[in-house]
């Protein structure tokens, strides 16, 4: 056993579902899944189905919901629509960013019209994080906008080998763009999606061998890792068609740690990717005394028995991993120790960012 300390992660890509879609995942059972993991702080995005956070309305219901049931700290995101942009300055100051949707997924957010978009990119707060679920071509296009609208850009999800060339070709001409990549696509493949099958179903969805290859080559490019937990119940996933989205929250450390002891990163750069980076990016502030203990010795087989999850499953059962976490300690209070969760209800806080 080697027993490491790491800072408490951030997860700045999540989807707890509630309001609207609370059999999938609430407040607690998904603040629950994140401690199990090593995650003391999660960004929750707007697109939930039937509540979408795009009102200023939306927006408070969604932080009254969160308030009593979270385990874990919590900030919330706010969703772009093509009539909102005269709520931003009254709710800007509390989100940690605002998600513009280019591509079919979750909800009904997606916006199509480019003069649209640039209203959109214009008229957020330029000091504030503007998220982009941008696939393939749709990349190619916000990078061409940057300049024209003179503002940075953070892409979620990055999956594809083009992708990440072009968003290292942006870095080394100074462009302001930062990018995340999910656990899912640096370990999984269109392959995989037979065996899984409606469980492998995602936005974006899993591609060749090398574009996970590629992701891994490039990973000085990518500044975050987020996992997009985007559970649904078993009994969604095995329907026609299956819902986007899997849970991710509870593996994702264990699967990095896995990437450390295989000599693919170093334990640094995982605590630049899944701590500072987010911290810097979306000025998350301190959590002081605040810490995950990880047995970086461990050798274990991912399985569902035992998530915290609410959906209860995972697309990485069945494979072993090097890497787990022993326990959290949350602003100097324990909150998880040895698969025991010992946070209560309402114990996290619900954040916004610190100037």
């Amino acid at each position: 056993m080697s027993i490491v300390r790491l800072p408490g992660l951030i997860d700045p890509h999540v989807h707890l579902r509630d309001p609207g879609a609370t059999q999938k995942e609430d407040f607690l059972t998904g603040t629950r899944a994140a401690l199990a993991g090593g995650i003391t702080m999660l960004l929750d995005m707007p697109n939930n189905p039937g509540a979408p956070v795009t009102s200023p309305a939306a927006l408070a219901a969604k932080e009254e919901v969160a308030a009593s049931k979270i385990v874990c700290d919590v900030g919330l995101y706010y969703g772009a629509t093509p009539h909102n942009a005269a709520t931003y300055s009254s709710v800007a100051h509390g989100v940690f960013g605002l998600k513009l949707y280019l591509d079919h997924t979750t909800g009904d957010l997606k916006v199509d019209e480019l003069e649209t978009i640039v209203a959109i990119m214009r008229a957020w707060p330029r000091e504030k994080p503007l998220l982009v679920h941008a696939e393939d071509r749709t990349v190619a296009m916000v990078l061409g906008l940057i300049p024209f609208v003179g503002r940075g850009v953070h892409f979620c999800h990055i999956s594809e080998k083009i992708e990440i060339e072009l968003i290292r070709d942006a870095k080394e001409r100074g462009l302001p763009v930062t990018c995340e990549v999910a656990p899912h696509h640096l370990y999984l493949t269109e392959e995989d999606v037979p065996r899984l099958e409606g469980f492998g179903i995602m936005k974006p969805p899993l591609k060749r061998a090398v574009d996970r290859d590629a992701l891994w080559a490039n990973l000085d490019v990518i500044d975050m890792i987020a996992t997009d937990h985007a559970p649904h119940t078993i009994a969604e996933k095995q329907g026609k068609p299956a819902p986007f989205g899997v849970p991710g929250l509870e593996t994702s450390l264990p699967l990095m740690l896995t990437a450390v002891a295989a000599g693919r990163l170093s334990l640094d750069r995982l605590v630049e990717m899944m701590h500072d980076a987010p911290a810097r990016l979306f000025h998350t502030g301190p959590q002081p005394d605040t810490y995950v203990d990880v047995d970086t010795d461990a050798e274990w087989t991912i399985e569902t028995v035992g998530l915290q999850t609410k959906c209860g499953w995972t697309p990485f059962e069945g494979m072993s991993v090097t890497g787990a976490v022993k326990s959290v300690v949350l602003r100097g209070r324990e909150v998880f120790r040895d698969g025991e969760i010992l946070a209560k209800p309402g114990s996290g806080k619900l954040i916004s960012p610190v100037a």
